[in-house]
């Protein structure tokens, strides 16, 4: 909020420059709150490619958990006014990246009720695959 007020307050000095580098950082700020949400929603969505892959198997409730975090990444990531995206297909591999160390971290504790420390599990799982997998079903067509 005090960012708002600082903006103000430049505009109304007439200091363009200056409100110029606080929408940026107005722009940055609220990228970053979009990629922090499509990180925790892809930490979910890994968790249960991971289980499904693991256990070579799958329940309605890894399914809806599945569909679910498809949509509200999908939702999150587009751009309602401008349309388009906030994160390309390879920006969205990067987030993907990152969230797999915390999906495979907790999917060490849930797969076969945590009978794998991560060492294991890792090689029990493709990753490549799985965020592959998770990027297939997130974007439209053929575009990652």
């Amino acid at each position: 909020m005090e960012e708002l007020l600082t903006l103000k307050e430049l505009l109304l000095q007439g200091n363009i420059p200056g409100a110029l580098i606080i929408v940026e950082e107005l722009a940055e700020m609220s990228r970053n709150d979009i990629i922090k949400t499509i990180r925790s929603y892809a930490v979910i969505l890994l968790l249960h490619l991971i289980k499904q892959q693991a256990e070579n198997r799958t329940t309605r409730s890894w399914d809806v958990s599945i569909r679910n975090s498809v949509r509200e990444i999908q939702r999150e990531n587009k751009r309602r006014k401008a349309g388009g995206y906030y994160l390309t297909p390879a920006e969205l591999r990067e987030t993907f990246a990152e969230a797999y160390l915390n999906a495979i971290d907790q999917a060490s504790l849930e797969v076969e009720e945590g009978r794998y420390e991560v060492q294991e599990l890792e090689k029990l799982v493709n990753p490549e695959e799985i965020i592959n997998l998770a990027l297939n079903l997130i974007l439209p067509g053929d575009s990652n």
